[in-house]
C-alpha cells in the first residue's frame, strides 16, 4: 500500500481506496470462477476492471463504481456466464453488498471471442 509523491509516498502500491476496488474485483471474480467451474464452463481468460468516482468533498469516498466483467474464449455460453455474474452480484459477494451501502454500483458483461493463432 502506498500513496502518491505529492502525499509523501512513492506510488509503489495501491492506495487504500484502490485496494477497496481490488477487493471488490477479487470477491466477485472468485465467486464467478467457482460458479463457472461448477457449471463446467471453460474460459480462455477472464478479467474484471473496476472504476470509481470519488466525491469532491472530504472525506472523499466512492459515490459511483463501475465493474466490468470480461470473458475470453470461443463459443462462450453467455447464459451460464450471465447467471454466474448475477449470482455473484446479487447473492454471494459481500464486498459488492458493502459498496452498495454507500455507492451506486453499475456492472457490465463483455464477451470476447478468442482466436488462437498457431505458431509456425
Amino acid at each position: 500500500m502506498d500513496t502518491t509523491p505529492e502525499n509523501g509516498g512513492h506510488s509503489s502500491g495501491l492506495s487504500p481506496k484502490g485496494m477497496m476496488l481490488a477487493a471488490l474485483a477479487g470477491c466477485s471474480g472468485l465467486d464467478v470462477i467457482m460458479i463457472l467451474d461448477k457449471m463446467k464452463v471453460t474460459l480462455a481468460d477472464f478479467r474484471i476492471d473496476t472504476y470509481g468516482e470519488l466525491t469532491e468533498e472530504h472525506p472523499k469516498y466512492y459515490h459511483t463504481v463501475l465493474v466490468e466483467y470480461h470473458f475470453y474464449g470461443e463459443d462462450l455460453p453467455k447464459d451460464k456466464i450471465k447467471k454466474a455474474v448475477v449470482l455473484s452480484i446479487e447473492k454471494y459477494c459481500g464486498v459488492m453488498e458493502m459498496f452498495r451501502r454507500f455507492a451506486t454500483v453499475n456492472t457490465s458483461i463483455h464477451y470476447h471471442n478468442q482466436e488462437y493463432a498457431l505458431d509456425t
